[in-house]
């Protein structure tokens, strides 16, 4: 009856390391599993300019994005957290070959602009440089732009931008 009991103890220990075992192995998985689901990835930037003139590079607090022909979208930038309820943006408008010719200058700019309010499946920030210096951000969970269309105003005529 001894030897019985002792192989039933050994039974019930060997599942016990056995379930411990396969615990230690699985934590580690499932706290990463689990922090990733609820920490905010990344930003990426997106952006496009509707300008007349180049911009020579932007920045939205610090996270450099790129450059833009003029009247062009650009590409990805990837990946650092934007947070706060504001962010900084800064860009330098440059000068096409014309530009130059008619001896614009480059020009620094810079804005404090509110951070948009972010989704949990939202991925890139989209910047949008409008004439006149017009900064516009929104977050969206796809490349596909979430501003409507640029309306075509007088002063986009004027600046060689209309129909």
């Amino acid at each position: 009856m001894t030897v019985a009991m002792n192989m039933k103890r050994q039974k019930i220990w060997r599942r016990r390391n056995l379930v411990i075992g396969l615990l230690v192995l699985l934590l580690p998985f499932l706290g990463s599993y689990l922090y990733n689901q609820f920490r905010t990835p990344g930003a990426m930037l997106t952006s496009e300019n509707h300008m007349e003139r180049p911009i020579l590079s932007f920045w939205i607090n610090d996270f450099w994005g790129g450059n833009l022909f003029a009247m062009s979208r650009g590409g990805v930038m990837c990946c650092k957290r934007i947070e706060g309820p504001t962010v900084k943006v800064t860009w330098i408008l440059s000068r096409t070959g014309e530009q130059l010719r008619q001896g614009l200058k480059k020009e620094n700019h810079e804005q404090t602009l509110p951070l948009p309010e972010r989704q949990r499946n939202d991925v890139y920030l989209h910047v949008r440089f409008l004439p006149g210096n017009i900064v516009e951000l929104k977050w969206s969970p796809g490349l596909i732009s979430p501003f409507d269309e640029v309306p075509k105003l007088e002063s986009n005529k004027v600046q060689g931008g209309g129909e």
